[in-house]
């Protein structure tokens, strides 16, 4: 644990604004060094508890970051406050939006041929100064070399995995070890909104924190999923008692 991070289940994450970590992200590319971040929520932290294997790529990563409203009350719980909360996909944005201004080499990797096509075309429509150096879809073996060394040739600043936690960031810590440079993050559905094949929550349920349950409506079958946020909260003020 440092000043800058706070130990929820055994997963540290950064505190940091949005904007704080934009910043770093941009600074790490600069000199080219090799970023993996984690935008990880109480389902994350909970498989993560679960699967050791897991746990030791979420270890490995350069950040952690606060994605989900339960993390942040979850910190509250344990009286270590996180600075904010930041969504994957706000994140995602801001840093499109730079790569645009600076004209970085972006790839795009995941989700079905028409999303990801679709999310491209987009993307360069809505930023025209970014490089978008290649795309691919997710279906494909995640053991496929072929895949790591077709991205490593294209030299991307920013990669965006959309494969879904944990194929995401098992793919990502692969790449890693091949890669030269690069800022990896995993986005889970964000092409399906990007394509505009999904629509996020309206403004009302963003500004309450309430986007888990507009998923919720929209997709009852996350039911199972969501069924690790009690977990999660009972999980922590064990942790508190213990502490």
């Amino acid at each position: 644990m440092t000043d800058t991070s706070v130990n929820i289940l055994g997963v540290e994450f950064i505190n940091k604004t949005k904007q704080e970590f934009v910043f770093e992200i941009l600074s790490r590319i600069e000199k080219q060094e090799k970023t993996f971040a984690v935008t990880a929520n109480p389902e994350i932290v909970m498989y993560a508890r679960n699967h050791s294997s897991y746990m030791k790529i979420l270890e490995h990563a350069h950040m952690v970051i606060p994605d989900g409203i339960g993390v942040v009350k979850g910190a509250q719980i344990l009286g270590k406050p996180l600075k904010e909360r930041v969504p994957g996909y706000e994140l995602l944005l801001e840093l499109l939006a730079e790569a645009d201004k600076k004209a970085l080499k972006v790839y795009f990797l995941g989700a079905k041929e028409s999303v990801v096509t679709k999310a491209v075309s987009n993307v360069a429509a809505q930023y025209p100064n970014i490089d978008i150096v290649g795309y691919r879809d997710g279906y494909f073996d995640l053991k496929d070399e072929k895949v790591l060394e077709e991205v490593k040739q294209k030299k991307p600043d920013m990669v965006f995995a959309a494969l879904g936690f944990p194929k995401q960031e098992l793919w990502i810590s692969q790449y890693l070890e091949v890669a030269d440079k690069g800022f990896l993050m995993g986005v889970g559905g964000s092409f399906d909104v990007l394509s505009g094949t999904s629509q996020r929550a309206p403004e009302f349920y963003l500004k309450h924190n309430l986007e888990w349950f507009y998923r919720l409506i929209k997709q009852p079958t996350r039911f199972k999923r969501m069924l690790a946020l009690p977990k999660f909260v009972i999980a922590v003020c064990l942790q508190k008692i213990k502490h």
